[in-house]
């Protein structure tokens, strides 16, 4: 998990960009569409999956007003209906690749990720093919910016809900759980009044691979290429996210 927070860090920066941050509206309103629909209606005081979902959305700083009328529109009798589907390719040299999407058309979701792996030397593999790859830990990034609590004493308290790893970087803490702690986690964060930047279950590398400069930006293109389509929320991938990478689009 080393280097998460800093690249966690570099795409928020690079997503400052009108199309990123229109990209992360559009990631925010499906996440929160199908939280309205399957998990248990449009109020987030008896839904805990869309109270979630309208802490990431405010993390990507979307107005007030238009998480209302995206939980609003979820609970009419018009809402969009998005199916879950996820795909399993390689990058080139032998880079696993995990694509997770929220879509109201597979088909061409099926066809546009079939088609971003081949145009840029990877292959579609078989679902269930990367499973052994990754593991599904929950996620939570903190700023600690206004905190009452202090940092030894925010610890023990993230130790004590479900915390395994703890990674700094600026005034942000991401925070990694194992998948079955990822409620007691979001519990504990809010009996503590704390509303993360972001909570969710992420597929995490267990072990990654490290490639020269030129080839891990090749990489990095390709998984910016998937994370640009409209139908993928999340990407995930084995490479190893070095100080060298991480210094050349800090660059750009």
């Amino acid at each position: 998990m080393a280097g998460h927070s800093k690249w966690a860090n570099i795409k928020h920066r690079k997503g400052a960009q009108d199309k990123k941050r229109a990209k992360e509206f559009t990631r925010a309103i499906k996440e929160i569409t199908v939280a309205v629909k399957e998990g248990g209606g449009p109020d987030p005081e008896t839904n805990p999956t869309l109270r979630n979902a309208i802490s990431n959305a405010k993390g990507v700083n979307m107005p007030k007003d238009t998480i209302q009328r995206a939980v609003k529109k979820a609970s009419g009798a018009d809402a969009e209906n998005y199916d879950t589907v996820t795909f399993e390719g390689y990058g080139p040299n032998g880079i696993a690749i995990f694509v997770e999407c929220t879509t109201d058309n597979t088909n061409r979701t099926v066809a546009s990720v079939r088609s971003i792996f081949t145009k840029n030397g990877g292959s579609l593999g078989t679902n269930g093919s990367l499973e052994f790859l990754f593991d599904r830990k929950g996620v939570f990034v903190i700023n600690t910016e206004n905190l009452e609590l202090e940092e030894d004493e925010l610890e023990l308290e993230l130790i004590d809900g479900g915390a395994t790893d703890i990674e700094k970087e600026d005034n942000l803490i991401t925070v990694f759980t194992e998948f079955t702690d990822f409620g007691k986690m979001s519990t504990k964060l809010e009996n503590l009044n704390i509303e993360p930047k972001n909570a969710e279950v992420q597929r995490i590398p267990l072990n990654t691979s490290e490639l020269p400069l030129e080839d891990a930006k090749k990489i990095m293109n390709l998984i910016e290429k998937f994370e640009d389509d409209d139908d993928v929320q999340n990407v995930y991938h084995n490479l190893e996210i070095t100080d060298e990478l991480i210094e050349s689009f800090e660059e750009e």
